[in-house]
């Protein structure tokens, strides 16, 4: 249960934060970074902390482990960073194009949240172990989920951005939780981040829906 808690919170946060924070009104500049910088530093401190938690891995180094997480990290966040300022330098018509579909990154996104949805559950019908561990690590990750959006919303309101620091805290990169945990830590602690992808996407789908019947509201009343 330990370790299927660090690993919700251990976890960096999803690339896909930004379009949801962009559609809540937030600022996605500012989420972007806080991604980079966060699926970088995670690289560089799971190695160090992985060894301490799961003794069967001690035998590989420092090196191997960050470059097999950066194995995971780079295609999904750098590769797309440096393609993405490639085509805004050299292929102008192209970006001006792209980025005049506005809801377009939206729509990747739900297609991204299907694929992580079928890894969730196909870590979930795969298991051996009891519908009594999988209730617990539901939990776990429930209250884990709960905390970070709770902590990010309180922090947000501090310095006038609850929206990002809410999804900075909250969103997190499941897929990626789940191979971490498959990966390196007891394999049963990746439905962890399966049942995690269930929690954050139900609080995104309530925000989505809260903001838009705002915005039916406000129209009929107009």
């Amino acid at each position: 249960m330990l370790e299927a808690a660090a690993l919700c919170l251990i976890c960096p946060t999803a690339t896909s934060a930004s379009v949801v924070t962009l559609k809540l009104k937030g600022d996605g500049a500012d989420i972007t970074m806080y991604t980079l910088l966060i699926n970088l530093m995670v690289a560089l401190v799971v190695p160090i902390f992985v060894p301490l938690i799961n003794h069967h891995s001690s035998d590989l180094g420092f090196l191997q482990y960050f470059w097999q997480i950066m194995a995971k990290v780079f295609p999904l966040l750098i590769c797309p960073l440096i393609a993405a300022q490639l085509v805004r330098l050299f292929l102008p018509r192209l970006h001006k194009l792209l980025t005049s579909f506005h809801d377009l990154a939206f729509y990747l996104w739900a297609v991204a949240l299907v694929i992580a949805i079928a890894v969730t559950v196909r870590s979930i019908v795969h298991t051996n172990h009891s519908i009594g561990e999988l209730f617990a690590i539901a939990v776990v990750s429930l209250v884990c989920c709960a905390l970070q959006f709770g902590l990010g919303r309180l922090i947000g309101r501090h310095y006038q951005t609850p929206v990002s620091s809410c999804q900075a805290l909250g969103q997190k990169n499941t897929v990626f939780a789940i191979w971490l945990g498959y990966t390196f830590l007891n394999p049963v602690t990746s439905i962890a981040g399966g049942f995690y992808s269930i929690w954050h996407n139900l609080y995104n789908t309530y925000q989505l829906r809260k903001q838009a019947t705002g915005k039916n509201c406000k129209s009929v009343k107009q």
